[in-house]
């Protein structure tokens, strides 16, 4: 997320400070501030920094370049002022999932996207007051990195009875009705209101489309109250001095784990319980198939934030967790990877190198706070034999040229990625707000 303009960004801290100060409060009056051209400035830079695809109109960010970002952007604040502002349909782009499945996205056009950014731009300020710890997706300052090791503390602490949701369909079973009377609690702006109803309904009668940029932030809404009920368990049940119970939850996916001691057997049950009413509050159903309670202490396994996780016992003998990159995330690597050479098999092995450290930097940034040493090895030695097939076929030589090609021209002279060194990272503390 770049830094919002001075001006905007001391405005939304403004605004948190106040929501956080009066939980109470209703922010009046602050549609005008969607619509200055320094909210969509900076929406538009944040849209374009994202570098999406374009949407049904076919407008991209160069042809708006070409024609001018002042003007675009003049002719969406006059819009939104004069309220004849309607968004497009959003183009619809399927990508597939594990096991096979496929996952729809919705994808708006730049125009609405710039709408969308400047609605989440000054929302967000006042939400984020109301969130709870346990909520790390798409919020400003946390990340997944905090969430993943969030989980391991808690199973190391004895907490290693674990209820693994899985939300039915979530994405598109949200009802518009209850999401925008969650909104109005905090917003007294019928402008701010009439906005998104006008991009709501543009996905249908129900559901938020994955893809806008304002998507995240309604999904962290909707789902607040299932937070706010977790930590309302975590306060209950920590009377003695200790904690019994955790969660992290990252959009719709939410793990929670409890405490191994036969004194909170029946909190497995009544917090089961307890989500499947207030779910049930807003529309939203449990996947049963994939929804698990697993016990850690059984050598039963379960999967967050694209880690696995395992309960094992240290060189020093005692209990630890370990967190290694799942299977498919592994698979969904190399399969794009395994594309890249595909489709440039007839260019310099320093073009593909080009096109494949980005995408090997991003995946081992991400698992290397985890137990990844093996699963590392195993790609570089595949992404080095693939390196050394494309020079051999280059020349129309057969086999991988071991001995013509040695590791100091791969990784030092070519270039090609080769930091697959495990690192911690000690992340600091700042104001989620900026």
């Amino acid at each position: 997320m770049i830094k919002a303009a001075i001006d905007l960004q001391d405005l939304r801290r403004k605004i948190y400070m106040k929501a956080k100060a009066n939980k109470s409060w209703r922010f009046w009056g602050i549609y005008v501030h969607i619509c200055k051209i320094e909210t969509l400035y900076t929406s538009y830079k944040l849209a374009k920094q994202n570098n999406g695809a374009p949407g049904l109109d076919g407008v991209t960010f160069n042809k708006i370049e070409l024609a001018g970002v002042d003007k675009f952007l003049q002719s969406i604040r006059d819009d939104l002022l004069a309220k004849t502002y309607y968004p497009l349909k959003n183009r619809k782009q399927e990508i597939p999932k594990s096991g096979g499945k496929l996952r729809t996205l919705s994808i708006p056009c730049i125009k609405d996207r710039v709408v969308q950014g400047a609605v989440k731009l000054i929302l967000e300020a006042i939400f984020e007051a109301d969130f709870q710890p346990g909520s790390y997706g798409y919020r400003p300052k946390r990340t997944a990195v905090k969430a993943v090791e969030k989980v391991t503390i808690a199973a190391i602490k004895n907490m290693t009875r674990v209820i693994d949701l899985d939300l039915k369909s979530y994405f598109d079973t949200v009802q518009h009705d209850i999401l925008l009377g969650k909104i109005a609690i905090r917003v007294n702006d019928h402008e701010v209101i009439w906005l998104l109803k006008r991009i709501l309904k543009v996905g249908g009668k129900r559901g938020v489309p994955q893809g806008g940029p304002l998507s995240p932030l309604m999904s962290n809404i909707y789902l607040n109250e299932i937070d706010k009920m977790l930590e309302r368990a975590k306060a209950f049940t920590s009377s003695d001095g200790y904690q019994h119970i955790e969660y992290a939850r990252w959009a719709d996916d939410i793990i929670i784990l409890i405490d191994n001691y036969r004194k909170w057997d029946w909190l497995m049950h009544s917090v089961y319980k307890r989500l499947c009413e207030e779910l049930s509050k807003l529309g939203v159903t449990l996947n049963l198939e994939k929804t698990r309670q697993i016990e850690l202490k059984k050598n039963e396994t379960f999967s967050f934030l694209g880690f696995v996780f395992r309960r094992i016992k240290t060189r020093q003998g005692k209990w630890g967790i370990i967190k290694t990159p799942k299977m498919e995330a592994r698979t969904k690597l190399l399969r794009k990877l395994k594309e890249v050479f595909r489709r440039h098999g007839s260019q310099p092995i320093e073009r593909v190198i080009y096109l494949i450290n980005p995408i090997l930097r991003g995946w081992v940034n991400y698992y290397r706070i985890g137990n990844s040493s093996w699963c590392f090895t195993y790609v570089k030695d595949w992404v080095e034999k693939k390196t050394r097939r494309h020079l051999m076929r280059a020349r129309s030589w057969q086999g991988f040229g071991w001995e013509r090609w040695n590791k100091q021209l791969l990784y030092q002279i070519l270039g090609l990625y080769s930091d697959y060194k495990i690192r911690y990272y000690q992340l600091p503390k700042v104001s989620p707000i900026r």
